[in-house]
């Protein structure tokens, strides 16, 4: 039986968890001292004994599962403000110096196909530094958001550690996914200031 099963026979209990062993009609934790004999304590412990099974099975992957929830949300604040920012706001420039909202946003979408598409095996790029409007942006934005989706669905803790060529070199997939959500973030901060300036609320900021 797995781990994290869990069944109920007669009143007994029956679970892969580190201590226990099988009583009829009794739990017993030997290593803990701890017999629980009465019927109705049995059934009140099995209830809750089932939520621990549960997540003893749903943290089989806890540093990839992480790692996906971190870049689901910046992924979706990253596309909110890319669709939220109309039209004329693709030009804006924060100052003469710096690229546009249109420019920073092309950025995003290759490196993330860079990145990405490295860790599914196939590198490729999405080809948006030569985009300038907004729906074509946003398309090539929403691809790169599609690979990415790709890298981190196929992850588990088992292949995190798995080394792979990037534009960087040698690096874990773990690695290249997690310092590609941090690039992200770094340019959705960067990219807000032009939100701001344009007196637009930046999706993360949204009440």
């Amino acid at each position: 039986m797995a781990i994290g099963d869990f069944r109920i026979l007669n009143f007994s209990v029956y679970c892969t968890y580190p201590g226990a062993k099988t009583g009829d009609p009794e739990i017993r934790f030997t290593d803990e001292g701890i017999y629980i004999m009465n019927r109705y304590y049995t059934m009140m412990f099995a209830a809750a004994l089932t939520g621990a099974c549960a997540l003893q099975a749903q943290a089989a992957d806890p540093l990839s599962t992480e790692a996906k929830q971190g870049y689901t949300r910046i992924k979706t604040n990253m596309l909110k403000m890319a669709e939220k920012m109309p039209e004329d706001g693709y030009s804006f420039k924060a100052s003469p110096d710096v690229k546009t909202f249109a420019q920073n946003l092309a950025h995003v979408a290759d490196a993330q196909m860079g990145a990405c598409s490295a860790v599914n095996g196939a590198p490729k790029s999405a080809g948006a530094a030569s985009k300038t409007t907004k729906d074509d942006l946003v398309a090539a934005l929403k691809d790169s958001i599609a690979e990415c989706d790709k890298a981190f669905d196929a992850l588990t803790d088992a292949t995190a550690t798995q080394m792979i060529k990037t534009r960087r070199g040698e690096q874990t997939k773990l690695g290249a996914l997690v310092g590609n959500t941090i690039h992200i973030n770094e340019m959705y901060g960067y990219m807000a200031v032009y939100m701001r300036m344009k007196g637009i609320v930046p999706p993360s900021s949204e009440k």
